[in-house]
């Protein structure tokens, strides 16, 4: 793992207590930097459209620490889209799994699909496990190009938000956008990783 893809310790529980609490933050990802809050509390989802002006109809990408966090979202995967998931992650990669529910609305935006990732590194995977799901849009507003330092994030979102952890320059593409349907696979969006 390079230097800049980690965030101290502190940063992390200073994270975890946070965002656990509903509050919202720029942390990097395992692609680059996101705005990040709980995808469990509608307050904080709808915050987030707000503060990065985003299209209320685009859903945003939801970070999980592992496949029984799909359960939350009402989701079951079948023995072989468990295998194609196992494959993919942990990593770059982003899959698109129907998500129906109702309850769940303020994040499938009508769409009734959401889009997951496990991201790679540990400690990424670790504050999950202590918050729960996040949702992760790149750290920007919506047409602008997402920060790649946190003092770019800072530009964007000023004392707007309850905590930055900075983990050095961010450069990756964004992550692949994977569909995975009746068990196949198909590519809705090229990014970081070839599938």
């Amino acid at each position: 793992m390079k230097k800049t893809e980690k965030i101290s310790a502190s940063a992390v529980d200073l994270a975890a207590i946070i965002l656990a609490a509903g509050g919202v933050g720029v942390l990097p990802t395992d692609t680059i930097y996101g705005i990040v809050g709980s995808a469990l509390r509608k307050k904080t989802v709808e915050r987030i459209y707000r503060l990065r002006r985003r299209d209320t109809k685009k859903p945003m990408i939801v970070l999980i620490s592992s496949l029984a966090d799909l359960r939350l979202f009402g989701i079951a995967l079948n023995k072989k889209e468990r295998v194609l998931a196992q494959r993919m992650w942990p990593g770059k990669v982003s899959i698109v799994m129907p998500c129906p529910s109702k309850k769940f609305a303020y994040l499938h935006r009508g769409m009734k699909t959401l889009a997951f990732r496990m991201p790679e590194p540990s400690w990424l995977r670790t504050l999950l496990k202590r918050t729960g799901p996040l949702v992760a849009p790149s750290a920007n507003l919506a047409g602008d190009p997402p920060a790649k330092t946190i003092t770019a994030a800072k530009r964007y979102f000023a004392a707007n938000v309850e905590f930055y952890a900075n983990a050095g320059r961010r450069i990756s593409r964004p992550s692949t956008i994977i569909k995975i349907e009746n068990g196949t696979l198909s590519v809705l969006r090229k990014g970081a990783v070839i599938v």
